[in-house]
């Protein structure tokens, strides 16, 4: 663990490989560097393999051969751009030629372009992006910062890092518009290749045009190849020059010239590597939120940034996921405008996932119970018993940082819904009614916790232990329906021990469960949520009624739910007795493939057309994200 102490960064894997960390019969599950897992492909991997002995033999083309093919690539011309041996090379030649006093830059964002201006002794203006609002850059307040603090050079990470958070390109056209007189503006578009919010979301055409604008790009992180150190900025031809005549001739290395000349014939696999990511995101993101006390905010980066539960020392969580489970994350504590109690988790896929969230709940929770579940066609076997949740340790308690920016000059939040997709509504009038109310968010009624999105329920078939013939015909249990009736028989439900957080320990005005950073909310989505949660709709209405206080409602983990092969019985008067323990933990053999066609027959698929939804997210056509929670919450196998 000494090798986290006393750096910015994270260690590099051959570090933590030379300290047995990768070592011990189980591999290493990388969530702190962000590249892009899909590509290259294992074809391009097994070219560059047979090519290995010549490219570690012979030296590289000059940088303009490389760069001139590169902007054939692209679909630029070569004058306009400039190639470093990463995106880091060309941070450091634009200090030094291109900032002269002083630097503006949000934060937290990535650690050069706070550092390598400071330790070249400029003077470095971060502007701290607001943790109330989902870390977003508010353009008007942020040119107004630069106009007040008198900076000379502003820098706009988009999507920014570590948040994820997207900057529209009107919005950074009015930026370049209304400091058109500063020295220089940087908006570096290192992962925005991830983001699909925008069809066109890039400024590279407008970089061009203008004589003080540069645009960074980084090709390590959209091809997966972090190693090869390659990346490059688009700028006025005029500025581009002042770059490109101080680099060497032989800076780029015979890695990034094969990579650079095989991205044509390769160009299909590459799209198709940054759908497939962007469709882990969205589901990573939906499974991160059922973590009990988990704040997640909405990425367009290939990664993810949460909020651990209140209390929760960001480093302890770290070294424990890396020593008892081989998961590697990002603790961003030393990252300005942070603190310990965020992390930054890169996308991967399901298999990682169920890894990262095992281990998770392991540490935080002390059991794998919020862990999510296998499949419907990858579950080896069917078993529906609770194990007693092991003991640990619980996390040490760390000390909450003291915010960087003024609470005063913030609105205060009257509370975050615990919106599964970040959708929580914004509002310019308190949420209260009494003259102490403070302007800020609508006072949002929290949401039951959802189960995680990937978790299939199985197909339904007959209990798995049969009724004595003295007995009436068990009822299954069922999860709630947004009509409850007025008379309904108890069920009596697991209770994990030790699981439930305190709510003592959520934040006034928060879900103690899943809360996701405040996002815009139409009324559709609030009467959608109001006919398919598990909250009744006259609760829902009585919303706008509520000003003070959180109504009370019931907190039911749908894992404690989903048994519903396990008959309940009795009812309070009926007089019927009680079946013996033994009776209630009988269970019949079956094969899971009778079970399978069973299913398969009774509810035959039906093909959806383009027109229609896609509750499953099967039709190729489709792979629509977010779906809406009702789809979550949908017992059909269908």
């Amino acid at each position: 663990m000494e090798l986290f102490r006393g750096t910015a960064h994270s260690p590099s894997f051959f570090a933590l490989n030379r300290a047995g960390v990768t070592g011990g019969g189980q591999e290493l599950v990388d969530f702190c560097i962000p590249c892009n897992p899909y590509f290259p492909t294992p074809a391009m991997f097994a070219v560059m393999a047979v090519r290995l002995r010549d490219i570690l033999t012979y030296y590289p083309s000059s940088a303009e051969t490389i760069t001139a093919e590169l902007a054939d690539v692209l679909g630029l011309q070569p004058q306009t751009m400039a190639m470093g041996n990463g995106s880091t090379e060309l941070i450091t030649w634009i200090d030094h030629l291109l900032v002269k006093e002083s630097l503006a830059v949000p934060i937290p964002t990535f650690g050069r372009w706070t550092d390598q201006p400071m330790e070249t002794g400029k003077r470095v203006d971060m502007f701290q992006l607001p943790e109330m609002s989902g870390f977003a850059l508010d353009p008007n307040a942020f040119v107004n910062f630069v106009r007040s603090r008198g900076s000379r050079v502003a820098v706009i990470c988009n999507p920014n890092n570590p948040d994820g958070g997207l900057v529209s390109r009107q919005a950074l056209i009015g930026i370049m518009d209304a400091l058109a007189d500063l020295d220089l503006i940087v908006i570096d578009e290192s992962f925005l290749e991830f983001a699909d919010a925008e069809a066109y979301p890039s400024v590279v055409d407008e970089a061009i045009l203008r004589p003080n604008v540069i645009v960074l790009r980084s090709l390590g992180k959209n091809f997966g190849l972090h190693g090869v150190r390659f990346g490059y900025l688009v700028a006025n031809p005029s500025l581009a020059v002042q770059i490109r005549s101080r680099l060497p001739k032989w800076n780029l290395n015979s890695f990034a010239e094969v990579i650079v000349f095989m991205l044509k014939r390769y160009r299909q696999e590459y799209v198709e590597s940054l759908r497939m990511l962007s469709r882990d995101r969205q589901q990573m993101t939906t499974q991160l939120a059922g973590l009990p006390g988990m704040t997640v905010y909405p990425s367009q980066g290939n990664f993810v940034f949460v909020k651990l539960p209140a209390g929760t020392d960001g480093t302890w969580v770290r070294d424990q996921l890396l020593s008892q489970h081989k998961v590697l994350v990002r603790e961003c504590g030393n990252k300005l405008g942070s603190s310990s109690q965020f992390m930054r988790l890169v996308v991967r896929s399901q298999p990682d996932v169920q890894r990262l969230l095992t281990g998770l709940s392991t540490v935080l929770y002390g059991t794998s119970f919020y862990a999510p579940q296998v499949s419907w066609d990858q579950q080896p076997s069917l078993d529906y018993s609770y194990q007693q949740p092991p003991q640990l340790a619980a996390a040490p308690v760390a000390q909450e940082p003291q915010p960087m920016y003024s609470a005063a000059a913030l609105p205060a939040p009257q509370g975050v819904s615990g919106d599964l997709y970040g959708q929580a509504s914004f509002a310019g009038t308190g949420a209260g009614t009494g003259p102490g109310a403070s302007a800020g968010y609508v006072q949002q009624q929290p949401l039951p916790e959802l189960s995680p999105a990937y978790v299939a329920t199985p197909p339904a078939q007959p209990p798995l232990y049969q009724a004595p013939a003295a007995l009436p015909q068990p009822q299954m249990v069922q999860a709630p329906q947004p009509q409850i009736p007025q008379q309904q028989a108890p069920v009596q439900q697991f209770q994990a021990p030790q699981l439930q957080p305190a709510q003592s320990q959520a934040p006034q005005g928060q879900a103690p469960f899943m809360q996701m950073a405040p996002q815009p909310q139409s009324a559709q989505y609030q009467g959608a949520q109001a006919q398919t949660s598990q909250m009744p709709m006259a609760q829902v209405q009585a919303q706008g009624a509520q000003a003070q206080g959180t109504a009370a409602y019931a907190q039911t983990r749908p894992e404690e739910t989903t048994i519903d092969q396990i008959p309940a019985y009795g009812q309070q008067g009926t007089g019927i007795p009680e079946p013996s323990p033994m009776e209630r933990t009988q269970a019949m053999t079956y094969d899971p493939a009778e079970l399978k066609a069973a299913a398969a027959a009774a509810a035959p698929v039906v093909p959806l057309s383009e027109q229609d939804d896609d509750p499953t997210g099967q039709t190729p056509a489709l792979m629509r994200y977010p779906r809406p929670a009702a789809y979550l919450q949908d017992d059909s196998t269908a």
